[in-house]
């Protein structure tokens, strides 16, 4: 994923554009991306469930929308960008309650795992996706600390990053933007399953990789929703990756090109290829 999906877009700056640029038609969307904590969950102390679900808690995700994406709203485990796949937080069943900013219960959490005194751990970050990813990591690392959890903050040059955090090959927890994708399993299967090369949290469900591979072989399109809700209902609850909020998106064109809306993918080509230019 480019930096283009790492840079807030604030209201003030949009409303002057809009001010501006009176004649462009613009139409908002949330990201099919979104910000995620990722952690070695097959090392101490992420091993532990409590544990997981106290980070969560631990994160005012509004907080880091107004201080450094401008706006946005918190996602499920599939962004909220796929409007049609992803489960509103309040729609998660049990797992909802650990996206509520609670740094008591978190301190809780801990202390019933054993770290009544809190811990250390590393934070890595890249500062190749843009300044508003390190200033999200830095806040991150605060509300961290808050509840007793020490992140020392690794600042890393993008190329170093997608060499070593990016394959799974980092201590501790990782900052990292989700990739864009356009569908749920682009997502989910290689985030969560035990033979995906992409699962940088190492995670080893048996429960969960039976599910995932039960959706792949789902050719009915509703069941198959009902699949990937379950998936992320379970993931929520599981808290293997901390997810974070999905930035608001604005695109604008020109009144004269017709037939077009935004879709942010990777997929140019048919856009073009549909629109035509009345003038």
């Amino acid at each position: 994923c480019g930096p283009g999906i790492n840079w807030a877009i604030r209201q003030q700056d949009l409303e002057a554009l809009k001010q501006s640029h009176p004649h462009l038609v613009y139409q908002d969307f949330l990201s099919q991306s979104g910000g995620v904590i990722n952690m070695r969950t097959d090392m101490l102390p992420f091993t532990d469930v409590r544990v997981r679900r106290a980070i969560s808690h631990a994160i005012d995700r509004q907080a880091l929308v107004e201080a450094v994406w401008g706006r946005g709203a918190p996602t499920a485990a599939v962004s909220r960008g796929l409007v049609e796949w992803s489960l509103p937080i309040d729609q998660l069943g049990a797992g909802a309650k650990y996206y509520q900013y609670d740094p008591q219960e978190a301190r809780r959490l801990l202390a019933e795992a054993g770290f009544s005194k809190g811990f250390k751990t590393q934070l890595t970050v890249t500062s190749g996706l843009g300044r508003d990813l390190v200033d999200d990591a830095q806040l991150v690392q605060r509300f961290l600390k808050d509840v007793g959890i020490d992140a020392e903050l690794k600042i890393q040059e993008y190329g170093a990053y997608v060499a070593t955090t990016v394959q799974g090959k980092f201590e501790g927890l990782a900052r990292s933007p989700m990739g864009v994708v356009w569908e749920p399993d682009g997502r989910l299967y290689r985030a969560y399953a035990s033979d995906s090369s992409r699962n940088v949290g190492h995670v080893d469900d048996a429960t969960l990789t039976a599910m995932l591979k039960q959706q792949r072989r789902t050719k009915d399109l509703a069941a198959r929703k009902q699949l990937i809700f379950d998936i992320q209902r379970y993931v929520a609850e599981q808290q293997y990756y901390v997810y974070l909020n999905a930035n608001t998106v604005t695109t604008s064109w020109q009144p004269y090109v017709k037939n077009f809306a935004p879709n942010h993918s990777f997929d140019y080509g048919n856009r073009p290829a549909a629109l035509w230019l009345e003038r």
